[in-house]
């Protein structure tokens, strides 16, 4: 990959100036190439990562995993029931995965039963869909490479035998 995605990779906050710096570039050459990037769709979309348990509405989302095991069509294969799962404005992505199950979603919900009607009402009666199982996240400890913080230390009393 090219040594500018990397750096904006990591941290999208840096200015052309600084990752021609950085790369001993001049920066119209940087911001020429981003423009570049982002024209041709190389660059979709620049991101925070939040850690939402510190964040004032902790606790307000739900999100879930959810393995879904689907019949490919003939001649398009994966794609056009893939294309019809992940336009759900619930589904933030999708993944084709080899093993037991064909695709990864990744869900975000108000709460339990707003996930878990996506996948009663929405998810499991598409044609194409043989079965789900469903994960919900617990606690978060690592996002995109990013280690999160966390409130407070677990203060759980030791047990002694």
């Amino acid at each position: 990959m090219d040594e500018i995605l990397e750096i904006l990779e990591k941290d999208a906050r840096m200015t052309p100036e600084e990752i021609a710096k950085a790369l001993r570039k001049k920066p119209e050459g940087i911001k020429q190439a981003i423009k570049k990037y982002e024209k041709e769709g190389v660059i979709l979309k620049y991101k925070a990562v939040i850690n939402k348990e510190l964040a004032k509405d902790a606790g307000s989302e739900v999100r879930a995993l959810i393995e879904v095991n689907i019949t490919p069509q003939k001649d398009v294969g994966f794609d056009k029931i893939a294309e019809r799962i992940y336009s759900f404005p619930e589904v933030s992505s999708c993944y084709l995965i080899s093993g037991t199950y064909d695709l990864l979603l990744i869900l975000e919900g108000r709460d339990l039963h707003t996930v878990s009607r996506f996948v009663a009402e929405k998810l499991a009666p598409l044609e194409n869909v043989k079965g789900t199982v469903t994960h919900f996240l617990l606690k978060k400890y690592k996002e995109d490479g990013v280690i999160l913080k966390h409130k407070e230390e677990n203060k759980r009393i030791a047990i002694s035998y």
